[in-house]
């Protein structure tokens, strides 16, 4: 039963969305947390997790290198390009781009743990690809919009270790000295997370609403052709390349889910409200995708 609920994860995503949508005063007020839901969800995959897969991903960096540079070269050319031939204005343009420049999202390893990846090396590169956000994420939103957009250093590497790296260590270090005494439980936490990122998706549709309402199909289109070819690029050029099915799995889930929050954030106090637009949908439609993603993948063996 837990299994079969949890395979209906793009349902419960979708379903909640509308809900959401409809009646956002359900969720508006849960924001504060969306943190602690994430957290929760990191200490569970966690505890599915043992020191040898991390020691097993510092041993391949030629994946993990392959990994953030199409994280970096991919999404904000992409977005770049699809901005050019839509015609998008320019502070459209601006924050599509700040978007494609942003690092790996969080949720990307709740989405990757679902699809059955390589959890460790999505939270690997997660964390890689945050930490060179200090300085690629202004390089490239200059170097394509033609402006340095300052990047919240401090509050970006203390996010990040709150949201990840805290409880995720926690919930390897329970595993090492309990895992065989809380065997029989493990199961739970699929279901858990499946529970999490549904919540998770309803609060920012609830708290998007007004943005999504007067969204143009414009933008709309462009942001779902930039998530599209960063989960399309993420997992065939990998394949083509030979790699093992989890591997692919977990490049494309990275490459095409990005940290838009980061994204709504600096395009609010650096460009406009109008710029977070980009970063506001994709907020949405990358938990989806990658939901269903997730969905489709948790059916075939890896």
């Amino acid at each position: 039963m837990i299994n079969y609920i949890t395979r209906l994860f793009p349902v419960w995503a979708l379903l909640f969305s509308l809900v959401a949508y409809g009646e956002p005063d359900l969720f508006v007020d849960m924001k504060p947390a969306i943190v602690p839901l994430l957290g929760v969800v990191m200490f569970g995959m966690g505890m599915t997790l043992t020191w040898k897969n991390f020691t097993d991903i510092l041993k391949k960096p030629v994946v993990i290198g392959f990994g953030v540079l199409m994280q970096y070269m991919v999404m904000p050319f992409a977005a770049w390009l699809i901005a050019v031939l839509s015609g998008l204005p320019p502070y459209l343009m601006a924050g599509l781009v700040l978007v494609g420049a942003c690092p790996g999202g969080t949720a990307s390893n709740v989405v990757c743990f679902l699809a059955r990846g390589d959890v460790a090396l999505s939270i690997t590169l997660t964390t890689a690809s945050t930490l060179l956000a200090i300085i690629a994420t202004p390089i490239l939103t200059w170097l394509y919009v033609g402006q340095k957009v300052p990047v919240p250093v401090t509050s970006m590497l203390w996010s990040i270790f709150k949201i990840v790296l805290l409880p995720v260590t926690l919930g390897v270090l329970v595993n090492t000295l309990f895992g065989r005494k809380l065997g029989a439980f493990k199961h739970i936490f699929p279901l858990l997370s499946v529970l999490a990122i549904v919540v998770i998706i309803a609060i920012i549709v609830a708290l998007n609403r007004s943005n999504l309402a007067n969204m143009g199909m414009a933008i709309a289109l462009a942001v779902i052709m930039h998530n599209l070819l960063g989960l399309v690029g993420g997992y065939w050029l990998p394949k083509l390349l030979g790699w093992d099915e989890r591997v692919c799995r977990t490049l494309a889930i990275e490459v095409g889910m990005q940290n838009s929050g980061l994204g709504v954030a600096l395009a609010v106090k650096y460009f406009s409200v109008a710029a977070a637009l980009p970063g506001a949908l994709f907020s949405i439609w990358h938990n989806l995708t990658g939901s269903m993603l997730a969905g489709y993948w948790s059916r075939r063996n890896p």
